[in-house]
């Protein structure tokens, strides 16, 4: 019997996160703590997401996380190859 494996999600930017958490499908704002609770997940994880020290996730926790915010799940996440190779997308900063 071979176990399947979890696809697993990074973060397409942790900016981008904390603008979703800036205002969330209901147009109100959620704090890392209610978000955590919501998506039922652990403060910690949501707090490293953010930090930017964490960027992969397990597809179910991906999916809880942009359900809590109320956007899908492809608006937050990026799907990791399966192919072995790992694709993490690269940070970006607007600067004025």
């Amino acid at each position: 019997m071979s176990e399947e494996a979890t696809t697993m999600y990074a973060v397409a930017s942790s900016d981008r996160l904390k603008m979703l958490m800036e205002r969330t499908d209901t147009g109100e704002a959620i704090t890392s703590r209610e978000l955590a609770a919501k998506a039922g997940v652990a403060h910690g994880t949501i707090g490293a997401l953010m930090a930017g020290t964490q960027r992969i996730v397990p597809e179910p926790k991906a999916k809880a996380i942009a359900a809590a915010l109320g956007v899908g799940l492809l608006v937050l996440w990026v799907e990791m190859e399966r192919a072995g190779r790992t694709f993490i997308p690269a940070q970006t900063r607007a600067t004025a």
